[in-house]
């Protein structure tokens, strides 16, 4: 499969560190967020990668270069104006082509392995989801995993789960729609109120990396492991 990386925002949470510095390019134990994503996608099998941009989004294009380093190559999706989750996914598809992707955040500093996630049919299942346990920024959750590996916004059973940002999306999930300002939330809980969205509970490493705190605390990790 390709991916799509997220790396347009402004990062206003990370102010005053990404006012000079985008969010992706924020380092953790000396090496770039977005290039510990890249990394764990090519090692998953991943190709192709596309990465949208807009805040300070030539440092970031900068930085990567073609992407062979990693060895991936890289096609940039140039925002005019911040087209929010959705509206970026839908800029950036023709970029890769097929019908389905991995998407992930840039600033998302993770374990998860790639390489287990699968292709969607685009039928039964039109999104897959990453969850992780509630962390204490986010202690009400998002979405609920039944045992039928389905997700549900409402109802469910058991305890709400937080979305990673980690996903397999299909195309069919934006049909129709056109490549403007547009969040992925409402898409997803419409498919979610079909029965179309199955999901995963990752219980290893996972942090939003949102806030300076969170940053610092993350860094500090690395600072205490041994040599």
């Amino acid at each position: 499969m390709h991916a799509i990386v997220l790396a347009a925002g402004v990062g206003k949470r990370l102010q005053p560190l990404t006012d000079s510095v985008p969010k992706a390019l924020l380092e953790v134990g000396g090496r770039t967020l977005i290039e510990c994503q890249l990394e764990r996608l090519a090692r998953g099998g991943v190709k192709r990668v596309a990465i949208n941009l807009f805040h300070l989004g030539e440092l970031v294009r900068e930085a990567l270069g073609d992407g062979s380093r990693f060895g991936l190559e890289i096609a940039w999706s140039a925002e005019q104006r911040l087209l929010d989750t959705a509206g970026g996914i839908i800029q950036a598809w023709p970029l890769l082509g097929g019908d389905a992707a991995i998407v992930t955040n840039a600033d998302v500093w993770t374990d998860f392995d790639y390489a287990g996630l699968q292709r969607l049919d685009g039928k039964a299942t039109l999104a897959h989801l990453v969850l992780v346990p509630n962390p204490p920024s986010h202690p009400q959750g998002d979405f609920f995993l039944g045992d039928d590996g389905r997700v549900s916004a409402a109802g469910g059973a058991g305890q709400r789960l937080t979305f990673a940002g980690i996903s397999v999306l299909h195309r069919e999930l934006f049909a129709g729609l056109a490549p403007e300002p547009l969040p992925l939330a409402p898409l997803l809980r419409s498919a979610m109120a079909q029965g179309r969205v199955s999901g995963e509970r990752h219980d290893g490493d996972w942090v939003d990396v949102g806030t300076p705190e969170r940053l610092a605390e993350l860094n500090s990790r690395f600072c205490h492991l041994p040599s």
